[in-house]
């Protein structure tokens, strides 16, 4: 290869959208856009968001791929690549897919945080698999995935990406993910399995303030602790790269952070896939190297191997010939994409492709239902037969567009379902349902509240759905990077979505405050990105995060009693911003409170209720197996989940509160007693374990505490 061939390899220049045009009779042509950045390196190393399709894109389905035509497209411009390349090298596609495929008629998935809050890495494992397939029947590649990212302050609009703010959830939860993908290790990818990119690697949920690419103020100890279990569990798994994050980690940031790319990643862990920089990453590294050819230099030397919509990157062979990067770690790089590349079989079956899958929606669906979460419920729900008239209020009530995340593609008229016509089409024939939304999700309109207040007062039980939105809409400004630069709209969340303030709309309390006072039991149900500050005024309380298109039928079941509440928080919900942090693993120093407010959080990390109820017996301990009997000694089927707390007592640094350390879903019907068996790996020094079904009854937990003889240190 030339050295502008190998610079080629490493560049993903442009926006995948601009390289194709729609012509009269609904086929695509390639655009002279897509020509010239080609002829520029002869040939292309990658191609970012060729079907995705937003409001940043501007693609939607006037315009842009659906789920019949893109695997056309993918082959008309990977034909057009591999004609251009001298040596006949085919392009990597590389889609987002961080709850789906964001394709048009892509299945749209519940967002991380309820993926988190379903403490199912089973499920996880089906959806991720399901969501690889629709890539590769589409002639997708690669895909980029949120993994990494652990939720230390809800404020950050990208909360809705975490996992939660556990690093042994997550860490479970990447692991399910990366199978679920890429299927079993092997040399090659089979042709329904997609090679993985996670990102963030790492810290960026740590940033100050919850701010969007901010610093973080991280030390060694902490990343390792906290932000890079999820890491290191994805490349044991074998994924097949990791995305550097925005932020910094002791004052460098990641995509030229050479402590943490090559010498952790690489030669510590024995990482041997890619490693891909944020969007227009590289080129921020300018800031401290004085121009763009040596911020790319220096992305290189730190272990970047691809980088994204840079400048920095496209001039790499200056920099090898201003002696800034050896060619030796120019081919490093482009060995590590080539690979890539071939255990895709693009070299010998370009023309290949996966089956579509079948069974989104109901796959999608069972997810939302895994992660509804009953956070409160003074015998208001499930909904009784002495209910006669339901009023369903609220702005998020009666629509479906704000029950998706950020990076979701538009959807065809009549996908999914709202809770309204969930609930109107599940509910018994004499239910009589009534709706009035009340109010907008932003702002302080207050003109639909007394439509609302009518219907809740004749009502024998209002439901009262609010939240927030990721939803981005044509009129949303946009950074160079996707992100939006500020809120417009019902905006509320997402990249660039940021909170000083953990709020609702202000008309969303004023509409609480009315329902409530009618007297009328009241069950609120929050469909939102991040946790909000919501008091507890109403007798019953669930959120169900972004549930996805079809959430509206996962939340009006479990309303209903058609399906248990299964969903455990994955975050502490904090009383106020003001309380932050809030997270249940803090170091386990006597904290002063607060003279104004408590410093508990207003429901703890594992919280959830059932519509049944759950005993547990005395754990038992033996060969690093914590061992407890557990009963449902209610009247109903339902769901706990056996959470397994470590306190550290002997130990050379300064311990944590509690660290989940593992943890085991079970269903059990009226009656019915199991035995969960939960082994213990990976910790050392003598502590105390601790089993029960939320962080906060962990720490009340005395009568399951156990100490490992000093003998046998566990």
């Amino acid at each position: 290869m030339t050295l502008r061939e190998k610079v080629g390899q490493l560049n993903q220049r442009m926006y995948g959208w601009d390289a194709y045009r729609r012509t009269p009779d609904g086929g695509y042509e390639l655009t002279d856009a897509l020509r010239r950045e080609t002829d520029r390196f002869e040939g292309l190393g990658a191609l970012y968001g060729l079907m995705r399709a937003d409001a940043w894109s501007g693609v939607d389905h006037g315009n842009g791929p659906g789920a019949h035509d893109s695997a056309a497209l993918a082959e008309l411009v990977q034909r057009h690549v591999v004609e251009r390349s001298r040596l006949g090298i085919p392009a990597l596609f590389v889609e987002e897919v961080p709850h789906g495929h964001m394709a048009l008629d892509g299945t749209v998935l519940p967002v991380n945080l309820a993926v988190g809050a379903t403490w199912d890495p089973g499920l996880h494992e089906r959806a991720a698999a399901h969501a690889a397939a629709e890539l590769r029947a589409r002639g997708g590649h690669v895909a980029l995935v949120s993994a990494l990212d652990i939720a230390r302050d809800p404020r950050w609009g990208r909360t809705e990406e975490c996992f939660g703010e556990d690093p042994h959830l997550a860490a479970e939860l990447t692991e399910a993910l990366v199978r679920g993908m890429q299927g079993t290790p092997a040399e090659y990818f089979a042709a329904d399995k997609a090679p993985v990119v996670l990102k963030h690697f790492a810290g960026q949920g740590a940033t100050v303030g919850g701010r969007n690419s901010a610093e973080s103020e991280l030390g060694w100890r902490e990343l390792h602790e906290i932000h890079l279990p999820a890491a290191r569990a994805g490349v044991r798994a074998g994924a097949a790269a990791v995305m550097a994050a925005y932020n910094e980690v002791d004052g460098m940031p990641c995509s030229g952070n050479r402590a943490l790319l090559t010498e952790l990643l690489r030669d510590e862990w024995g990482f041997e896939g890619l490693v891909m920089a944020d969007g227009l990453a590289v080129d921020r590294l300018a800031r401290i190297t004085g121009d763009k050819v040596s911020a790319g230099a220096l992305a290189l030397n730190s272990g970047v191997d691809l980088s994204l919509w840079d400048e920095g990157f496209t001039h790499l062979a200056e920099a090898v010939e201003r002696g800034l990067v050896s060619e030796a770690t120019l081919d490093a790089a482009v060995g590590r994409v080539l690979r890539l590349k071939f255990r895709l079989g693009l070299f010998e079956r370009r023309d290949a492709k996966a089956p579509a899958p079948t069974g989104g929606a109901e796959l999608s669906k069972e997810v939302a239902r895994a992660a509804v979460t009953l956070l409160r419920n003074d015998g208001v729900l499930p909904i009784g037969a002495n209910v006669s008239r339901i009023a369903v209020l609220g702005p998020q009530s009666a629509t479906t567009a704000h029950q998706s995340g950020d990076y979701t593609a538009p959807q065809r008229p009549g996908t999914g379902s709202s809770v309204l016509d969930a609930l109107r089409r599940l509910a018994p024939p004499h239910l009589d349902i009534r709706h009035a939304p009340g109010c907008a999700l932003t702002g302080a309109d207050l003109s639909g509240i007394p439509a609302a207040i009518a219907e809740a007062a004749g009502s024998d039980l209002a439901v009262l759905v609010l939240g927030g939105s990721s939803a981005r809409t044509p009129e949303t400004d946009f950074d160079a990077n996707g992100a939006a630069r500020g809120a417009v709209s019902e905006m509320t969340c997402g990249e660039g979505v940021d909170l000083a303030q953990l709020r609702l709309g202000a008309a969303q309390y004023a509409l609480l405050d009315a329902v409530v006072a009618t007297g009328t039991p009241t069950a609120v149900v929050l469909v939102q990105g991040r946790p909000h500050v919501v008091p507890d005024t109403a007798p019953a309380l669930l959120t169900a995060w972004y549930p996805g298109p079809w959430g509206g039928d996962a939340i009006a079941e479990v309303l209903l009693g058609l399906a248990e509440p299964a969903g455990r928080l994955s975050v502490s919900v904090p009383r106020s911003a003001a309380q932050l942090p809030v997270y249940y693993n803090h170091k386990d120093t006597e904290y002063g409170g607060y003279v104004d407010e408590s410093a508990e959080p207003r429901y703890s990390f594992g919280h959830g209720l059932s519509y049944t109820s759950f005993e547990y017996g005395e754990p038992r301990f033996a060969d690093r197996t914590v061992t407890v009997d557990v009963t449902n000694t209610g009247s109903r089927y339902g769901r706990s989940v056996v959470q397994v707390y470590l306190r550290r007592l002997i130990t050379p640094t300064w311990p944590r509160t509690l660290e989940l350390c593992a943890f085991e879903g079970v269903g059990l019907a009226p009656g019915e007693r199991r035995t969960v068996s939960l082994p213990l790996e990976g910790l050392g020094g003598t502590v105390e374990i601790r089993v029960a079904a939320s962080a906060e009854e962990a720490l009340a937990a005395e009568g399951y505490s156990f100490t490992a003889p000093d003998e046998t240190p566990l």
